[in-house]
């Protein structure tokens, strides 16, 4: 007799991820794939040696659940560098298996049974499953082109007396939005009236362009103690393998948090970790560099789709950038668009619509620009007729 009919609902009925769909598309088609976010550069290789010889010089038994001494001193310093964010190494820090077990360490430690948890749509795929999975009711608020922004009537309509956690991206993945500090005294505001913890995914801290700068919740008045801090060293460094993450509370979240851990996958790989402590104390000039590197490529893949008529909504931080199909006159979806130009055209996009359970906005497109300017070139050349050849 089958035991399908008892197996746990929550991960049993959720679909194949667009992203892996979508890079499967990809590999079936020959197609270049700007819509899953990883570079095509083998990243850092000063960081990588530092890995290699920690490998073969190293320590590589179990280290420490919470991480390596030094990585959890590095990350504390890194911190107080770039944000002005004290945190005490040994008490406030802890080090996980990538940001995604980070959020999921950070989720199971808050929420319990009945308890409502805000999240803003888009939404990264992986909250609302572990959210339920908790025994937590998402409660999703609807972002919209072109600015993605946050209002007060937003907040009113989704925080109450049950509101026990809000999840917030920063910057947001997909809409490439990195959050004014209006907005964020604004969520902080509704976090401190209704006794709410803040768990804020801010991977792409250091994926910033132009004027744009990263601030983080826990750094807003009175956040200090109800926020949990999510970073990765893989968007930091662009090694997205790696699955290095990073936890950053006030001690009595994080000693919650990390007995989550302990069950999940209780350590991380010490040459790795050993790496991007070398990495983090890299002087400003590295960091700096990867972001005039990015924008660099962000602006040839702008430049390339606005010639071609695709109209870009200018991207703020991530890897990413949007395009809103909206006023193309097209007679399809973000999501036909997107099957569409890797069948026709070999070129895989997400449909942004996919990070939405509710309500989605279904006219817009994700492209990766982290990308070789041969790779972004070619891309180009294969869409240069995706939107003349199909206007109504």
């Amino acid at each position: 007799m089958s035991k399908s009919s008892s197996l746990n609902k929550v991960f049993a009925d959720l679909p194949v991820t667009i992203f892996e769909a979508m890079s499967q598309a990809a590999r079936d088609n020959a197609a270049i794939n700007l819509g899953q976010g990883f570079p095509d550069d083998p990243g850092p290789e000063d960081i990588r040696r530092a890995a290699a010889d920690a490998s073969l010089n190293g320590y590589n038994q179990y280290p420490s659940m919470m991480g390596l001494p030094e990585l959890r001193q590095a990350i504390a310093t890194h911190y107080g560098h770039w944000h002005g964010l004290k945190l005490d190494p040994m008490s406030e820090v802890m080090v996980t298996s990538g940001g995604t077990e980070a959020l999921t360490s950070a989720i199971l430690a808050v929420v319990q049974p009945g308890d409502e948890v805000v999240c803003f749509q888009p939404v990264y795929d992986s909250y609302l499953p572990i959210i339920r999975q908790a025994g937590g009711i998402p409660r999703l608020v609807r972002l919209e082109p072109p600015h993605w922004r946050l209002n007060e009537d937003m907040l009113k309509s989704v925080f109450n007396s049950k509101t026990k956690a809000v999840l917030f991206n920063n910057p947001l993945n997909p809409s490439a939005v990195v959050y004014p500090r209006e907005d964020l005294e604004l969520l902080a505001r509704y976090c401190q009236e209704f006794d709410v913890i803040a768990i804020c995914d801010e991977v792409w801290e250091h994926v910033t362009f132009d004027e744009h700068k990263h601030i983080p919740l826990i750094t807003i008045p009175g956040m200090r103690d109800r926020t949990i801090k999510v970073g990765s060293a893989g968007k930091i460094f662009s090694l997205t393998g790696w699955k290095i993450g990073f936890v950053c509370a006030a001690p009595p979240l994080l000693r919650v948090a990390a007995k989550v851990h302990q069950f999940l996958t209780f350590t991380t790989a010490p040459n790795l970790q050993a790496a991007v402590a070398y990495g983090l104390g890299k002087s400003d000039d590295y960091f700096l560099s990867m972001r005039k590197d990015l924008t660099r490529s962000r602006d040839r893949l702008t430049k390339g789709l606005e010639s071609l008529g695709f109209p870009v909504l200018k991207s703020q931080g991530t890897y990413f950038l949007t395009v809103d199909l909206s006023p193309l006159g097209l007679n399809e979806s973000d999501t036909e668009f997107c099957w569409r130009i890797v069948k026709d055209y070999k070129v895989a996009a997400i449909p942004v619509s996919a990070f939405y359970e509710q309500d989605p906005v279904t006219s817009v497109v994700r492209f990766c620009f982290a990308k070789k300017d041969e790779t972004l070139d070619t891309a180009l050349e294969r869409l240069s007729d995706a939107v003349r050849g199909r206007k109504r």
